[in-house]
């Protein structure tokens, strides 16, 4: 299947239900995209591909087995570097906690996982979610998809990059006084509407929109169809150029 990186993440879940996709396949194509893109953008700043490949078989066996599947299932997901996963380095952007690995995932990474989702790495943060940039002195900064001279926002900014880059279907994210929003708008979408609890955790990137959405539950309620944002990707014409 072509283009398989730009499908919504609605659209590949029903796939993979489907047996039409292989969950295996989608992360070796979004691994593809990443090492692609994010050497220029910094986007992802850490990864664990050996335990998500191993997830995604195990996640295609169960397709073959008829089991039952989680709303997520076999979906790769980025984690926001502020949120800690167990057995991945997670350092809050900071010099603190640049070799920190947990030994067990926080609850909004455990229930995502738990829904079927393969976390693929870490995407990039200003230290400890503070700032409308991301960039801090552990990675340094990620750049904006559409002109690697400008910034993305913050504070979620390396999710907003990896999802306008195609590079994951999913990511997480946080807001309280704009850290989604405003890399939504610097990374080409626009609209954004507001959120019924800041502080929300996840981000999903849509085909057709590029919507960067957030839901007061997170996926684990099976609200990654519905969201209070709705954004649109900002048209080619309209924007500096196509994003990566």
């Amino acid at each position: 299947m072509s283009n398989i990186c730009e499908l919504s993440a609605v659209t590949l879940r029903r796939l993979i239900g489907a047996g039409e996709v292989s969950p295996v396949e989608l992360l070796a194509a979004c691994r593809e995209r990443i090492e692609q893109a994010n050497p220029r953008l910094n986007a992802f700043v850490t990864f664990c591909w050996d335990r998500a490949e191993a997830e995604a078989r195990a996640a295609e066996k169960q397709v073959r087995d008829g089991d039952a599947l989680g709303p997520l299932h076999g979906l790769p997901i980025g984690i926001k570097d502020t949120m800690v996963s167990g057995g991945v380095l997670s350092t809050f952007g900071s010099p603190i906690y640049a070799d920190n690995i947990p030994d067990a995932d926080e609850r909004l990474v455990a229930e995502t996982r738990r829904a079927g989702a393969i976390v693929v790495g870490k995407t990039n943060a200003p230290e400890f979610g503070a700032g409308a940039n991301t960039t801090n002195a552990v990675f340094g900064p990620t750049r904006n998809p559409f002109d690697t001279d400008r910034i993305c926002g913050g504070s979620s900014g390396g999710s907003a990059v990896a999802l306008s880059c195609d590079m994951v279907p999913l990511a997480t994210g946080s807001d309280t006084g704009g850290s989604l929003r405003t890399p939504a708008g610097y990374c080409g979408c626009r609209r954004p509407a507001p959120q019924p609890r800041p502080g929300s955790d996840v981000t999903a990137r849509h085909r057709l929109h590029r919507d960067i959405r957030t839901g007061p539950d997170g996926p684990r309620r099976r609200r990654y169809r519905t969201s209070s944002f709705n954004n649109r990707r900002r048209r080619p014409g309209r924007s500096t150029g196509r994003p990566c």
